[in-house]
């Protein structure tokens, strides 16, 4: 009996290792493919950039950096480990950008940070962002390494994700006039080394205020060690997937000349499968803008963030496989499938009302030192905390 266990076992490990491997030369060779295709039709930059999303799409799958995942623990467990490698990342970041930034120019680049008003419009889209990603089970970067690591009920919330994405572009004009003030930018209103140390007192207030949570909660505050480290099959410690995250905004702003972003690209590929079936978007006001009709106009590959979307998909695609965790099922039950589309939904409308997701708005709003960034966080987590305590109704924890 055992004998016949011990060989099942061997059989199953086999087969893992073999599917494993198929799916990791077939992401190498598409991923050698688009690299090429980006370089010789696209420029250097859009080839450089693509590997910088499938850097993005590896640190994300090893880290297993979810901001969803770090939100959700501080309502449920107390533990807020997830959101301090957050802090940290951010930190990191507002120093870089602030003193890159304030240049006007890297390397003949000109880069220019992600600003934004702060509005109605930034608040209810954070709300219900933050809401949809505790339902649908990650945020947008978050959905996309999940989906190239072989899971398929995000790919449902992917889909849902983009829906949304078009719906809030239809709707986007109408909240154009939502109250607000102007855009706040620390590092203009009080110079670039003034803005670093502002932000850095918000960050560590949040970073204090989770520690004395957690102590409150559980007599101390820790953050847990990964068992074992492996560069190349992962995991990778929290802090480590925040260090490798901030040298992609980096990179993403020196090469792009602006911070990184995800949701956008959701809204052009919605977009462009609409006109697929002749339903004309460009003549919405969201699509009208110059620079959108020129995406609508353009190939997907001219895009910046599709291409860096792509890399986040192969990234954390070849990932997997490394890791040898690759194993996609269509086994879903019913309640999750009804959260990842209703989750999706609301995420890809939030992000189109509040510029941006948790990379877009959240991520790379800090980073610039706008406070539109700080809006969105305090929105998205009230949202991610109605979200959580909802994910049971359909038989998540």
């Amino acid at each position: 009996m055992s004998t016949n266990a011990g060989l099942n076992s061997n059989q199953i490990d086999l087969s893992a290792l073999i599917r494993n491997r198929r799916s990791l030369i077939v992401g190498v060779i598409i991923s050698i493919a688009l690299f090429l295709f980006l370089e010789l039709n696209y420029g250097w930059r859009q080839g450089a950039l693509f590997l910088v999303g499938l850097f993005a799409g590896i640190a994300l799958y090893y880290a297993a950096f979810g901001f969803t995942a770090g939100w959700r623990e501080v309502v449920r467990t107390g533990r807020g480990a997830g959101l301090r490698a957050q802090m940290l990342m951010l930190g990191i970041t507002v120093v870089v950008f602030s003193l890159l930034i304030s240049q006007g120019q890297v390397f003949g680049t000109e880069v220019v940070g992600r600003i934004a008003p702060l509005n109605m419009a930034v608040a209810f889209g954070a709300f219900v962002f933050g809401l949809g990603m505790q339902l649908g089970g990650g945020c947008a970067s978050g959905t996309l390494f999940t989906v190239g690591g072989g899971n398929f009920r995000m790919f449902i919330t992917l889909i849902a994700f983009i829906a949304g994405s078009v719906i809030g572009t239809w709707h986007w004009d109408s909240w154009q006039d939502a109250p607000g003030i102007a855009p706040i930018v620390l590092s203009e209103s009080f110079g670039p080394l003034g803005g670093i140390m502002v932000s850095l007192i918000i960050i560590t207030i949040v970073w204090v205020t989770t520690i004395v949570y957690e102590r409150n909660k559980h007599g101390a505050a820790i953050i847990k060690p990964r068992d074992k480290f492996s560069l190349l099959r992962g995991p990778w410690p929290l802090m480590a997937g925040a260090l490798a995250l901030v040298l992609v905004q980096v990179a993403t702003l020196v090469l792009a000349g602006r911070p990184w972003g995800v949701t956008s690209g959701l809204a052009l590929w919605g977009a462009k499968f609409m006109g697929i079936f002749s339903l004309d978007v460009s003549a919405w006001p969201y699509w009208a803008r110059t620079a959108q009709a020129l995406s609508l106009e353009q190939s997907v590959f001219n895009n910046i963030t599709s291409v860096m979307n792509f890399g986040i998909i192969l990234g954390a695609f070849i990932a997997a496989s490394l890791a040898r965790k690759f194993f996609p099922t269509l086994k879903i039950q019913s309640g999750h499938i009804v959260s990842a589309v209703i989750g999706g939904l609301l995420m890809g409308y939030g992000a189109r009302l509040a510029f941006g997701c948790n990379i877009g708005a959240y991520f790379s709003g800090i980073g610039s030192t706008s406070m539109h960034g700080w809006l969105w966080f305090v929105a998205a987590f009230a949202g991610s905390i109605i979200g959580t305590k909802l994910r049971p109704k359909f038989g998540m924890q």
